[in-house]
């Protein structure tokens, strides 16, 4: 086996193999007992991850890295910056559906694994080590923001992103672990158990600043601009979210009816929301994305809505290929346009929105009933009462007869 270096030259040059790799943020920290594991128990019994059941599959294995590699010395945390420029015109016309900004470029799963690998190979490369690191992004039982927070990448803000002073939050976060012992970062600076309101509120921690190298400290303070603008009122409270309020999790997680009373505050967002991030001061200065396969796609930065409605499975498969929206389905995806068709209220969605009641699968002829009974002057009265002679399913019916009363 190769002399094993130093661990602090070792980490030092593991550093700059990351950023190399594209990495824009790299922090390091032992592996052991996983942080907020407890937080994050309570957060689920609380009923906050609505449907994501799969939350819950190895919830004890979350407790402690070392379950996933028994010989894990030190676990690698990554971040990538995704942040887009996206002009505030586009994002104010109803008439455009909105898209993440996550999800304005390739799937960043594939993106992460793969540096991560190659990070990995370059490790055992200097080392003699002969068997894998384990990689993981946010698909494997691992509370990715906490041990973030953990080896200093930056601090949980309110609305539950990882902040990176420098960066903000437009981050992909991801991890390695591995055997070897390395030089570890100190974490944030934690504040000792009172939040801004002082009430503690089940899965609610305990906030977290930054400590600058010159001294200087940074918080969320008073700052509550994330929790405000959130049009479905998501946070329960100062660092918890409840995600079955959360658009982002009714655009792609929820796979059957979103509830009736959301669906006006979804405005125009097709696929996840941005909201809570683009008001966040620490976001004001983050640069775009470097990465050549984070850049936005041009048919993904706010596209038309009547373009969107026209997607079959086929076109909807050709459009988003390789791109997280592919998550949603094409189901899902056809009835948040059409949740995003009514609040836009414009006559010129009645046609496509008559085609998908009359011929689309009853999870998205629900939605464009409805959107059908919000369009100005009632343009979409004549395709709803046509529908009502025509589809029997009890949940598209009912959903015909609302929104004929109005």
């Amino acid at each position: 086996m190769a002399s094993i270096p130093d661990p602090h030259e070792l980490t030092s040059r593991l550093k700059t193999r990351a950023g190399e790799l594209g990495f824009d943020r790299v922090g390091i920290a032992p592996a052991g007992p996983g942080p907020d594991h407890e937080r994050y128990r309570r957060w689920l019994e609380a009923g906050y991850a609505g449907e994501m059941g799969y939350l819950w599959r190895h919830l004890e294995a979350k407790a402690d890295l070392r379950r996933l590699l028994p010989e894990a010395r030190s676990v690698i945390l990554v971040g990538l910056n995704y942040a887009a420029a996206v002009s505030p015109a586009l994002r104010r016309d109803p008439s455009r559906g909105q898209i993440a900004a996550y999800a304005l470029g390739d799937d960043y799963h594939a993106i992460l694994r793969a540096a991560l690998h190659e990070l990995d190979g370059w490790l055992r490369t200097h080392t003699g080590r002969s068997n894998q690191g384990r990689a993981f992004v946010d698909s494997a039982p691992v509370l990715e923001r906490s041990w973030a927070q953990r080896a200093g990448l930056g601090f949980i803000g309110k609305n539950t992103c990882l902040i990176a002073p420098g960066l903000g939050s437009w981050l992909f976060l991801g991890g390695l672990l591995v055997p070897e012992v390395l030089a570890y970062d100190p974490s944030p600076l934690a504040l000792s158990g009172d939040n801004d309101n002082g009430i503690t509120t089940p899965g609610e921690p305990a906030g977290g600043r930054w400590r600058f190298a010159d001294g200087r400290i940074g918080t969320c303070g008073r700052c509550r601009r994330c929790l405000d603008v959130c049009p479905t009122q998501a946070f329960v409270a100062p660092y918890v979210l409840d995600a079955r309020r959360c658009i982002a999790y009714l655009t792609i997680e929820l796979r059957g009816v979103i509830p009736v009373a959301l669906r006006p505050a979804m405005g125009n967002w097709v696929f996840g929301c941005d909201l809570c991030q683009e008001v966040c001061p620490w976001n004001r200065t983050a640069p775009p994305t470097r990465h050549p396969r984070l850049q936005p796609s041009p048919d993904r930065i706010s596209p038309p809505l009547l373009d969107l409605l026209a997607l079959d499975k086929e076109g909807f498969a050709r459009r988003f290929r390789g791109s997280p929206v592919m998550r949603s389905r094409w189901e899902g995806f056809l009835r948040n346009v059409c949740v995003a068709a009514g609040n836009w209220g414009d006559p010129a969605a009645a046609t496509a929105l008559a085609h998908h009641l009359h011929t689309a699968p009853p999870v998205v002829a629900v939605h464009a009933a409805w959107a059908l009974g919000r369009l100005a002057g009632q343009a979409g009265y004549p395709a709803l009462r046509a529908a009502w002679e025509r589809r029997l399913e009890p949940d598209v019916r009912a959903a015909i007869a609302a929104a004929l009363a109005g």
